[in-house]
């Protein structure tokens, strides 16, 4: 009997292995796409094509022709590097956990090959297995899409601009990606931030709504039946000589293969160069995390709780003007941009408008000011009201009117007010629309510039716990708030009804966007968590006229989830 059970445990292990490894399919089918795949024997017209190395592919070349392009070698200039992109989803969708299960599987990844279907493979098992599927699974739309979009090589970029460009109009296809990554992770950012035609990734296998861990092949069949019926040629880019052996490369008619050392002098691709502007983005990592930099994260986080905590005992207990030397000796600083502004004397108090980076901001503008302010927020946690050390923190409705009424007698009473227009924070250099009820309730504003910097951790989510937002801040091993006081705005013609209280309040955005480097742009706080949370619909921003407006049926699927996630904010 028990010699039953052992040959049955057996069986089932060699089982998983296969899945895993082989993808359970049998050698008859088409074996899953790598770039050490070899390409089937009847997926349609052989050809042997021309590989030009060491070159990007001309303009000219690129004139009515399917540019397939291979993401991970090409397109990125991380060269094939998936590891960090594998970690953020371990880490952001799994947590540390899975993150340290799969930062102690990287040596061996190393020796079976890190760019290898094996080590694909195990990396989506790791980052995917028990994961929620579906609309669920936030990272490849919500944290991916900064990290591949800072990862663009400017050069490759322009190439790909090239062939969509001279696409012409009617095609279907002017532009294919490949890549080894799930096609979860990247197709979001392929297709709405570069606006690529077709994605040829491999999928992973959902059970029961969670993902299993396992991929299945990528299919490029209808990829290549779209580009054959256009009877145009097919043009291959590529970074690495294993994309030769790619199905794709088949139908290619010419393959420009750049070399490791023209890639070495590739540059990023620029902020202002972004087909779309990141405005929004989510996940709680700072950083790109490299094998190394994980490394140094999980040594760092047993010390950097202990510190974090001192930091919160120093603040909360000591007055500003001894606390701030404490703790910038531990590299929690802050620093004053210009002057303080003069502060009433007496009878009606001062309305400070900011913008809005983490919930910490009214304690950084009361330390600038080396005085106690009231801070009125839409939500806050009750964790976070109770380590403020601004006392208590006035909490909103979103009910207009009752709103402007408890802020006006926080201002007849004579206490300094801090307040944050745009409703929800924004880590990028953007400005979101101003609400206009602050113009309403005061004669004149001190507009006040917040800048943060941070080295591991953000201090805001959207989609994660708030009450740890503060503390996440507190464990960062150096950060720095930037508190910049700009002149005060006259509001008085928005009280006598000579200037409506919108303009008003756009004209002390452009003030604060300014003295900042920010852009100004018309997104709000229910476009943000439309965008995080997966729904179509951009609304046209101020500065960037290339972004869309939201569809009408975006906007109504995602209504109820609207409703929910304003009581998380």
């Amino acid at each position: 009997m028990a010699k039953k059970k052992l040959l049955l445990a057996h069986k089932l292990l060699s089982a998983m292995l296969s899945l895993l490894f082989h993808n359970g399919r049998n050698n008859n089918k088409q074996p899953p796409i790598s770039r050490a795949a070899a390409a089937p024997p009847d997926d349609g017209p052989s050809r042997q094509p021309v590989v030009r190395r060491g070159a990007l592919p001309p303009a000219p070349a690129l004139q009515h022709t399917t540019l397939v392009v291979d993401v991970d070698a090409a397109l990125l200039r991380s060269g094939g590097d998936l590891f960090p992109y594998f970690m953020l989803v371990a880490l952001e969708a799994g947590g540390f956990l899975r993150g340290l299960v799969l930062l102690l599987l990287y040596p061996l990844l190393r020796l079976v090959g890190p760019r290898g279907a094996a080590a694909v493979r195990t990396m989506a098992a790791v980052s995917f297995c028990g994961l929620r599927a579906g609309a669920r699974f936030r990272a490849g739309r919500a944290v991916l899409p900064k990290w591949l979009m800072e990862d663009v090589a400017a050069e490759a970029f322009d190439a790909l601009r090239a062939a969509a460009a001279s696409g012409g109009e009617g095609r279907a296809v002017a532009v294919v990606c490949a890549t080894a990554m799930p096609r979860v992770m990247v197709q979001g950012f392929l297709r709405e931030y570069l606006g690529v035609d077709a994605v040829v990734a491999p999928e992973m296998k959902v059970l029961w709504g969670f993902y299993t861990g396992l991929m299945e092949e990528a299919d490029h069949k209808v990829v290549v039946a779209a580009a054959t019926d256009e009877g145009k040629d097919v043009v291959g880019f590529a970074g690495s000589p294993e994309f030769l052996q790619h199905p794709l490369a088949r139908c290619c008619k010419e393959i420009f293969l750049v070399s490791s050392d023209d890639k070495r002098r590739w540059r990023p691709l620029a902020r202002d160069k972004y087909p779309k502007p990141m405005v929004f983005h989510d996940g709680r990592l700072a950083f790109r995390p490299t094998a190394a930099d994980t490394l140094a994260m999980f040594a760092w986080l047993p010390f950097g709780a202990a510190l974090g905590a001192a930091r919160l005992a120093v603040a909360l207990a000591v007055p500003y003007r001894y606390s701030t030397p404490l703790l910038a000796a531990t590299g929690m600083s802050w620093r004053l941009k210009g002057g303080r502004p003069v502060l009433p004397s007496g009878g009606r108090g001062q309305l400070f408008v900011c913008n809005h980076r983490t919930l910490i901001d009214p304690v950084y503008v009361s330390v600038a000011l080396d005085r106690q302010v009231r801070a009125v927020s839409y939500s806050l946690s009750r964790l976070s009201e109770l380590i403020s050390p601004i006392g208590r923190t006035v909490r909103l409705t979103r009910d207009r009117d009752s709103d402007g009424a408890v802020m006006a007698r926080l201002l007849d009473r004579g206490d300094l007010v801090v307040v944050c227009p745009e409703g929800t924070t924004c880590r990028e250099p953007y400005l979101l629309r101003f609400s206009p009820l602050f113009a309403e309730l005061s004669d004149d504003v001190v507009p006040v510039g917040i800048a943060v910097e941070t080295s591991m951790f953000y201090a805001t989510t959207a989609g994660g716990l708030k009450c740890f937002d503060p503390l996440y801040y507190m464990v960062n091993p150096r950060m720095c708030y930037t508190v910049q006081y700009l002149d005060k705005v006259d509001t008085s013609p928005v009280r006598s009804g000579a200037a409506p209280s919108t303009d008003m309040a756009n004209l002390v955005q452009r003030k604060m966007g300014d003295a900042l480097g920010y852009g100004c742009t018309m997104l709000t706080r229910k476009d943000k968590y439309l965008m995080l949370a997966g729904n179509d619909g951009i609304v046209r921003s101020t500065d960037d006229k290339s972004a869309a407006i939201a569809a009408g049926g975006a906007a109504t699927a995602g209504k109820k989830k609207d409703k929910s996630t304003e009581k998380k904010n």
